[in-house]
């Protein structure tokens, strides 16, 4: 294949051709809190582009992340505990903040 081909089919290449990562806890991790800061209206969602406000649906994925944090304590590198006691934290605060 020429290099003017395979530019051409990657141009053509949507984003469900490519295949997602999976099994990385910290990437889970940062997913899982996009849905999160999304419930709250703090993006939009990436397929409509718009800000929608669920909090009930952000509450759940809070105490998701946070059974999860309780779960794994003890079992997590530092690395990865620190990552997900900041989301938690983060979310937590963004949470009471868009409940007022």
């Amino acid at each position: 294949m020429t290099e003017e081909n395979e530019n051409v089919e990657q141009e053509s290449r949507t984003a469900a051709d490519v295949p997602l990562p999976g099994g990385n806890f910290r990437l889970f991790i940062q997913r899982l809190s996009y849905q999160g800061l999304m419930s709250m209206g703090l993006i939009p969602n990436p397929l409509t582009n718009e800000k929608r406000v669920d909090l009930n649906h952000a509450k759940m994925l809070l105490d998701d992340l946070s059974m999860l944090a309780e779960k794994t304590r003890g079992n997590l590198d530092d690395d990865e505990s620190e990552h997900l006691f900041k989301i938690v934290r983060d979310l937590t605060s963004q949470y009471n903040s868009a409940k007022r």
